[in-house]
């Protein structure tokens, strides 16, 4: 009759233990499934943003009408040797600023006005 009691005893434990064992296994299920759900939701915001990007990229090459641009502008050796003609004279621009300077220095009272450190004469 001892052993029937241990033998009932251990069982019950052995079930408890199965019992936590199945807990576990299913946390590591759910561990998974979850973390595989939130990788394919990832991958897929990944593909739509790619997709978008196509999408605006294909747009921005179209023209206001959603079509292709037909005109493509091309340049010839000719068009850059040949000889400009203006309409109007060019512009004579007056002479710099600093000229203006350098001439009202020479004008000058024959002063030097410049600074400089020399030995003081006594």
């Amino acid at each position: 009759m001892a052993s029937e009691k241990e033998n009932h005893v251990v069982n019950g434990e052995d079930e408890e233990e199965e019992e936590k064992m199945e807990q576990f296994f299913a946390l590591l299920r759910n561990f998974r499934e979850a973390r595989n759900r939130r990788k394919h939701e990832l991958i897929q915001r990944e593909q739509e943003e790619k997709s978008k990007k196509k999408k605006k990229n294909k747009t921005s090459k179209l023209g206001d009408d959603g079509e292709k641009s037909s005109w493509v502008p091309s340049f010839e050796w000719e068009d850059f040797t040949a000889e400009i003609e203006f309409r109007r004279p060019s512009i004579i621009f007056p002479p710099s600023f600093n000229n203006k300077q350098e001439e009202k220095k020479q004008e000058d009272d024959g002063l030097d006005l410049n600074l400089t450190l020399s030995p003081a004469s006594s």
